[in-house]
């Protein structure tokens, strides 16, 4: 099978022009470094492809290896370099803050701090005008979790299986990706509930995404009606009757699933699904952490796609454009729950952090990055339609703006997923083409 696509692909390797010249590289020779990594980092932050690549600089959308090779990064640092890598007006931002202040704590006020929150909140709507300041999306996630409990005195939560919200002990119990899991206690007091996958799962038609490519399963949907959502709010319905108590603290989703594959909800389910929500006591929690800032074109935020306003937003990876930042952003009412006794972040909120976050989002005003999503975005997606309408292991194509997933299948009547070695080739072969592409799914497909 492998070899039949590739002798019908004829693409030749044809990079865009660039002007950028990068800097010579003058550290330790490759072999050098892949044996100081060997030796001394961690060997559960794997790396990608046969040969790992041995990056040296950013420019923008461009990053160049140790020998001066460019790649197109599609990717972005696991999605967030939001702004390009290096962008001139978030260095020149970063540098004058470095000369100034690097860090003071939560202790004092300093400028920035008051600044980036206004800015900030600024881009949300009411009533999520409250924001504490961390350094990771898992943090973030944890954060939100706590507060949820604290201001509903509840503790169960849910989320959707598939999801991922982080490493920590805490968030793990959210994450359900099994190559997330460790055989140690945690999560106590998660469930998870059927993911409304209209792909993959028992139920979805060619009408139930908010994308400019729908699946190519059939749909027996009448106007208005959404067989399919109705089937998953119905698991949905079922999760909260038999897994949880009556009166939970909250449930977090993904606007868009990252993590397992830009995976997309029919168009209602999660207004649906929060106000089943809110009538159990829950707050409804809106991770952003890749939907955020403009990348689903249409929206600032990946949860106004859905038509829903979330109790508690979550931020990270694009926030800072590579820098360590992320954000909870909430109600007063349950901001003011964490008050009741102390809880301190070292880091979060930096003078650094809050002068990085704020060239960001200005980058992202100046250069028309949100409309640039929706544009480039949609353009990408219906091109890769085409891909999937030339060949049968092009399974579903999908996603909004720049978050976009290609699912690999043996083929499209049983959706059974593309060995991953397969997926192997082609993952291998657009990197020697010079194009630096994701992989994730259950099934790294």
């Amino acid at each position: 099978r492998q070899q039949k696509w590739k002798s019908s692909v004829s693409t030749p390797a044809k990079m865009p022009p660039c002007d950028f010249v990068p800097q010579k590289y003058k550290s330790y020779p490759y072999e050098r470094m892949k044996k100081i990594r060997e030796q001394h980092i961690c060997p559960s932050l794997r790396m990608y492809y046969k040969k790992p690549l041995l990056l040296h600089q950013g420019h923008m959308q461009w990053l160049f290896d140790y020998e001066g090779r460019r790649y197109l990064d599609l990717f972005a640092g696991i999605v967030t370099v939001s702004v390009g890598h290096c962008h001139p007006k978030v260095n020149m931002a970063t540098q004058k803050q470095l000369a100034r202040l690097w860090h003071t704590s939560n202790i004092y006020m300093h400028p920035s701090i008051q600044e980036y929150a206004e800015k900030l909140t600024s881009l949300l709507p009411d009533p999520l005008k409250v924001v504490y300041l961390t350094n990771s999306g898992s943090e973030a996630n944890d954060l939100a979790m706590f507060m949820a409990r604290l201001c509903t005195r509840n503790f169960d939560i849910i989320s959707f299986r598939g999801a991922y919200h982080g490493g920590s002990p805490y968030t793990l119990g959210l994450t359900s990706i099994g190559l997330y899991k460790h055989g140690v206690a945690n999560g106590f007091g998660c469930s998870t509930t059927m993911l409304p996958d209209v792909f993959r799962g028992p139920w979805g038609g060619s009408h139930c995404r908010d994308s400019p490519v729908q699946t190519v399963r059939k749909c027996s949907c009448s106007e208005g009606v959404c067989y399919a959502n109705e089937q998953y709010i119905e698991q949905f319905k079922d999760t909260l009757n038999t897994c949880v108590p009556k009166a939970i603290a909250g449930f977090i989703a993904e606007p868009i699933q990252g993590v397992n594959g830009a995976v997309q909800y029919p168009r209602s389910f999660l207004k649906e699904a929060y106000q089943l929500v809110r009538e159990r006591g829950g707050v409804c929690i809106s991770d952003e952490v890749q939907t955020g800032f403009g990348r689903t074109g249409s929206h600032f935020w990946g949860f106004q796609t859905h038509d829903v306003v979330p109790d508690i937003v979550t931020f990270g990876k694009g926030i800072g454009n590579g820098f360590p930042m992320a954000a909870v952003v909430t109600t007063k009412e349950i901001a003011s729950s964490l008050a009741q006794n102390l809880h301190f972040n070292t880091f979060g909120g930096s003078p650094l952090a809050c002068v990085v976050g704020a060239a960001v989002l200005d980058a992202i005003e100046e250069d028309g990055l949100q409309k640039n999503s929706e544009d480039v975005g949609t353009y990408m997606l219906l091109e890769l339609a085409k891909l999937q309408d030339k060949f049968e292991i092009v399974g579903d194509v999908r996603g909004k703006g720049l978050m976009i997933g290609v699912e690999m299948v043996t083929n499209k009547d049983s959706r059974h997923p593309l060995p991953a070695e397969e997926v192997s080739h082609i993952w291998e072969d657009c990197k020697d083409m010079g194009v630096l592409i994701g992989r994730g799914g259950l099934y790294s497909q």
